[in-house]
């Protein structure tokens, strides 16, 4: 019997190969049908908690059908350091063996039988062991055995101590979506140049240290804002959707295993403060995941209870919330079904003592000394383009975020809200300092649906708000015991290639005429965009364009892009949609939209024809940084380098399950 088993096994090996690490994945970090999770060649800092998931897979039917569907409920995981003996997880970590767990899930092995709607069942056995950590660096081995003798083995690192606080304070930026070629378009638009040479640059151009990180998830070389946000925050990739989780195969969107993020990390060992700040609503990815721990973002409302009251279901870091929470997404504190349980979460915060805020007057008044919620309207923040130079589209909106049917138009930008946080947890970190996420959310919102401008403008408002916060740090006389950095968590592949002459595009009739307004090379010309001109004022100050209407207009595109019209310069009504359905079709099948950019030329699409929108791209994104440890910044690193170094940084790392009041 044994030799049999074996035998299906080898068989099994060989098929795996086929399937593993294609579009679809059975559990993308587990090739094998034994899964360890946290996965092979994961990294930990010291003292950071986390739990431990083992599943053992047994698919019914399908390639990998194996054992007649019935998983091995009898595996055993061993974990040893390197050069020590092997122990049980229960004992190494001195816990109780949990209770089993089974349950069934399906996928498609690909496309052909997706179209087919041909699952493979597959059914599991697990077992999860919560809130453990390892303080001794090293190198450490787990094993899974099952099946009768199978064994997946995952080697994990534990990195070295760091328990000395270097920074009182960081600041971290975050442009989403942001790349060097989007930074490098921003300062053709908002600076000036003289026969070549710059006669002003951005804030960022005068940080010390430059380096860049490495951006893919765990299980797909595409990463999203979940779990690209996660890496940053945690040291922990994970996979496209998930945030604070190893994503396993459960049907528990909340069960999945969690580790501890930097937020979680500094509230514990030194009892500091911290805030988020974004131009999104509050509970989406970057912004949401410093408390977050699902694989699936888009629970929204549960999200929010959980940024307020820490994770309820199962034991684990105690949470009282942010000191300063600032961004858009009233839909998940007005009472009703885009809230946790249709409760009011204006009410919810304000039993737990913070001023509630709506609006940029109430936030400026605003006492330093109270924990500080500013939600300013449903759903993602107007743009910086539409507040400061078409403010007629805000107009038209009905986001008021007390749930009037009005437009909310007492709006704060990204400089108003970092300024206020910092003040605020200035004030209430006292001598333990702080941690603020500051995100310019729509250059990645604004770079989907190839509207360029208005991405820009977000950059240039980032770009302002950091110098605002160097000026704003000195003026506490906290600058340098504040480290800055300034990164993104993914990018889009755009790039300006030449100039576009707007006016003589609009008169030809002919597409392949209008390409012919493009100019390259040595005629792409120079930026008009920091030209005065007679009659156009904004009154936006020196690190934006002067004119965002100017007849030759910068040319530029993405790599991945739904079928769309291209004109070049700005959408003076308000964000491009480039793609929709059309009349009769599919709602998911998109085409050229006809009345966006009409006089422009086709474009046609490099996505699936289900992609409205553009998307991520591969790109290395920059990291800049200032202040204590800067130095660690340079190189080329991957994004859960980010965390450590940050971690490292704040003084993290920790031989024990030190705690704030410790």
């Amino acid at each position: 019997m044994l030799s049999r088993l074996n035998a299906v096994a080898l068989c099994l090996a060989a098929s795996l190969a086929a399937v593993s690490g294609q579009t679809f994945q059975r559990l993308g970090t587990c090739p094998t049908l034994g899964c360890v999770l946290p996965p092979d060649q994961q990294d930990f800092l010291p003292g950071q908690q986390f739990d431990i998931r083992f599943e053992v897979h047994a698919p019914t039917n399908g390639s990998e059908a194996f054992n007649g569907g019935v998983p091995d409920d009898k595996f055993t995981a061993t974990i040893t350091k390197e050069g020590q003996p092997a122990k049980s997880i229960a004992e190494f970590f001195k816990l109780s063996e949990p209770a089993l767990e089974k349950w069934t899930f399906s996928w498609f092995e690909d496309l052909f039988a997706q179209d087919a709607k041909n699952a493979s069942v597959v059914n599991v056995a697990s077992k999860i062991y919560r809130r453990v950590a390892i303080y001794e660096p090293g190198k450490y081995n787990v094993t899974l055995t099952y099946y009768s003798g199978k064994t997946t083995t995952a080697q994990w690192v534990v990195r070295p101590l760091a328990a000395k606080k270097k920074a009182k304070n960081v600041i971290f930026f975050i442009g989403d979506g942001m790349t060097t070629n989007m930074i490098t378009a921003a300062r053709l638009l908002a600076h000036k140049t003289v026969n070549g040479k710059y006669q002003t640059l951005l804030a960022l151009d005068k940080f010390p240290v430059l380096g860049h990180q490495m951006t893919h998830s765990i299980d797909s070389f595409i990463t999203d804002s979940a779990n690209s946000a996660s890496a940053l925050y945690s040291g922990h990739k994970s996979t496209v959707n998930a945030m604070g989780v190893y994503a396993d195969s459960s049907p528990d969107l909340f069960d999945d295993p969690k580790v501890e993020t930097i937020v979680e990390l500094l509230t514990r060992i030194w009892g500091s403060a911290w805030g988020a700040v974004s131009t999104a609503f509050i509970a989406d990815a970057t912004p949401i995941a410093l408390t977050a721990h699902t694989r699936s973002r888009y629970q929204y409302g549960s999200l929010i209870d959980q940024a307020l009251y820490g994770v309820t279901n199962y034991s684990w870091t105690k949470m009282n919330g942010p000191d300063a929470y600032f961004g858009g997404g009233a839909e998940q504190f007005l009472a009703g079904s885009g809230s946790y349980l249709g409760k009011d979460y204006y009410a919810e915060f304000a039993k737990k003592n913070y001023s509630i805020s709506l609006n940029k007057t109430s936030l400026l008044a605003v006492p330093n000394n109270t924990k500080a919620l500013g939600i300013f309207c449903k759903s993602n923040l107007p743009v910086w383009l539409d507040r400061n130079i078409f403010p007629e589209n805000i107009k038209k909106l009905t986001n008021d975020p007390s749930g009037a049917k009005a437009a909310a138009t007492d709006l704060p930008g990204l400089k108003e809200m970092t300024l206020k946080a910092i003040e605020v947890l200035h004030e209430r970190g006292g001598k333990k300092g702080f941690f603020l996420m500051s995100e310019a959310a729509s250059i990645d919102k604004q770079m989907h649906v190839l509207d360029y401008d208005r991405a820009l403008g977000d950059l240039l408002e980032l770009d302002d708000t950091v110098q605002a916060t160097i000026k704003k740090l000195k003026a506490l006389g906290i600058l340098e015991e504040t480290l800055i950095v300034v990164s993104a968590d993914h990018g889009h592949g755009f790039d300006v290639f030449g100039n576009a002459d707007t006016k003589y595009l609009a008169a030809q009739q002919d597409d392949r005429q209008k390409r012919n307004a493009v100019g390259v090379y040595q005629n792409s010309g120079l930026s008009q965009y920091t030209v005065e001109m007679p009659g156009v004022s904004y009154g936006t100050g020196a690190n934006f364009p002067v004119n965002w209407d100017p007849r030759y207009v910068i040319a530029a595109g993405l790599g991945a892009n739904p079928d769309h019209r291209e004109a070049y310069g700005v959408a003076k009504n308000g964000s491009r949609v480039p793609a929709a359905a059309i009349s009769g079709g599919a709602s998911s099948d998109y085409y050229v939209n006809p009345t966006d950019k009409p006089n422009g030329f086709i474009v046609n699409g490099t996505l699936p024809t289900n992609e409205a929108q553009g998307v991520h791209s591969l790109t290395d994104v920059p990291v800049f940084a200032r202040g204590p440890c800067q130095d660690t910044f340079g190189g080329v690193y991957s994004n859960i380098d980010v965390f450590y170094k940050i971690a490292n940084c704040l003084g993290l790392a920790q031989p024990t399950n030190k705690t704030a009041s410790a």
